[in-house]
C-alpha cells in the first residue's frame, strides 16, 4: 500500500468547526521568556489578525548552558493568551511528558521539531502518547538531514496513532559551513512529499530556513508560489533582546508588512490555457527519453568493446573532460551549471553500472 493510500483520509486543520484557510499564519516568539513578553507579543499579533499563536516552552539547544525554555510555566502563559485573545495556541513537544503536559493544558496544536523527527524512537514515543487523542492537531517538521523517507516515516507514526489532523512543516535542511540560508530549502523534497501525500497540508518555516529577518519575506513568497498552505514565522515584541534566535525574529508590525505584501496565486484556477504548453513539455520529455535511450545503447557498445580489450570501466580523465565540457555548454545556453552537473553525474553512474554488468557477464550474449 502506498503512502497516499495510507493517508488519504487526513482531515483539514479545523477547530471548533472553524477551518483554517490558506494562508494559515502561525506566529509568536521562538521562546516564551516572561509572561509579559508572551502577552505583549500575542496582543500585537491578534491586532493584525493572526489566528494561531506559537511559542516554545521547551527548547532543545545544540550545546548545554543556553536558554532551554521556561518549562511548564510557559503553558500557563499560552493558556492566558488563548483566554485573552481567542487565538489558538501551539508549542513544540519532544517527549511523552511534553505531549501529556501540553494536551492537559489545552494546547491546540503541537509541533515536532527537526531534531526529534529525525529520531524514530522519539517519534514512536510521541505517537504512543498521542493514542486516544484523535482530535489532536500535530505538525511535523522535516528532519535535520534531507531524508524524505525519514520525514514520511515520522508522519506515518503519528498517523498510525489515530491522528487525522496532521500537517508538515518545511524548515530546510542542515548543511556544513557558511551558506546564504541557515537551513538549505531543497524545495524538491517538499515537492516530492506533496506528490506522495497530496492530502497533507504543508507549511513553511521561513524563520529557521533563512535564519535572518531579511530572508523571511522572499522565502514566504516562494512558499506561497509553490502552493504551501501556510507559514510559521517567529515574532517577538522586542526581537533584539530575545533569549534565543533573535536574528530570525521580527516584530508583529514587521510581520504585518510582510503579510500585506504577499502575492497569493490562485491554486484552484483552471489550467486549460496551459494545455498546449504542457503538450510541448510532454513532447520534450519524450524526446529526452529517446536521446537517453540512444546514449545508453552507445554506452552498451562501449562496454562490449572494453570487455573485448580488457579495459577498465571508468576512465576518470575522460569523464572529467566530458563533465566540464557539458557544464560550459549548458551555461552558454542559459542552463544552471549545478543542474547540468547533477544530470551528467546521474547519466555517468547509469553508464558505469551498465558497463560493469557487461564486463562481469561471463558470456557476451548482449550482441
Amino acid at each position: 500500500m502506498t503512502t497516499n493510500e495510507i493517508m488519504k483520509d487526513l482531515e483539514p486543520l479545523t477547530f471548533d468547526g472553524l477551518r483554517l484557510e490558506r494562508p494559515i499564519i502561525i506566529s509568536g516568539p521562538c521562546s516564551a521568556e516572561t509572561e509579559e513578553q508572551v502577552l505583549e507579543t500575542a496582543r500585537g499579533l491578534a491586532a493584525i489578525g493572526v489566528k494561531v499563536f506559537r511559542s516554545g516552552v521547551w527548547k532543545p539547544r545544540t550545546k548545554p548552558g543556553g536558554f532551554e525554555g521556561i518549562g511548564m510555566r510557559g503553558l500557563l502563559w499560552l493558556h492566558q493568551v488563548k483566554r485573552e485573545t481567542g487565538m489558538l495556541v501551539a508549542t513544540e513537544v519532544a517527549t511523552r511528558e511534553h505531549v501529556v503536559a501540553a494536551l492537559d493544558a489545552g494546547i491546540d496544536i503541537l509541533w515536532i521539531g527537526a531534531r526529534t523527527s529525525a529520531n524514530p524512537f522519539a517519534m514512536q514515543e510521541i505517537a504512543d502518547a498521542l493514542k486516544g487523542h484523535n482530535d489532536a492537531t500535530i505538525l511535523v517538521k522535516n528532519p535535520v538531514n534531507p531524508d524524505l523517507e525519514l520525514w514520511i516515516g515520522a508522519l506515518q507514526r503519528i498517523y498510525n496513532a489515530g491522528i487525522r489532523r496532521l500537517g508538515a512543516i518545511h524548515r530546510g535542511f542542515s548543511t556544513y559551513g557558511k551558506h546564504l540560508y541557515r537551513n538549505e530549502p531543497q524545495w524538491h523534497i517538499p515537492i516530492e512529499l506533496r506528490r506522495r501525500l497530496p492530502m497533507l497540508p504543508i507549511l513553511c518555516d521561513p524563520s529557521h530556513m533563512g535564519g535572518k529577518r531579511e530572508l523571511i519575506a522572499p522565502i514566504s513568497q516562494q512558499a506561497m508560489d509553490m502552493g504551501f498552505e501556510g507559514l510559521i514565522i517567529e515574532s517577538h515584541c522586542n526581537p533584539d533582546c530575545a533569549l534565543s534566535d533573535k536574528n530570525q525574529q521580527i516584530t508583529p508590525e514587521s510581520l504585518n508588512v510582510i503579510l500585506n505584501t504577499l502575492v497569493m496565486r490562485d491554486i484552484k484556477q483552471s489550467t486549460e490555457n496551459l494545455a498546449i504548453l504542457r503538450q510541448q513539455i510532454d513532447q520534450c520529455d519524450n524526446d529526452l527519453l529517446e536521446v537517453l535511450s540512444k546514449r545508453m545503447r552507445v554506452s552498451h557498445d562501449i562496454g562490449v568493446y572494453k570487455k573485448e580489450h580488457n579495459m577498465q570501466v571508468v576512465q576518470t580523465q575522460r569523464y572529467d573532460d566530458v563533465l566540464q565540457s557539458r557544464i560550459r555548454q549548458a551555461q552558454e545556453m542559459g542552463i544552471s551549471g549545478e543542474f547540468m552537473s547533477t544530470i551528467m553525474q546521474a547519466i555517468h553512474e547509469e553508464s558505469v553500472r551498465l558497463q560493469v554488468e557487461i564486463i562481469n557477464n561471463s558470456k557476451d550474449d548482449t550482441k
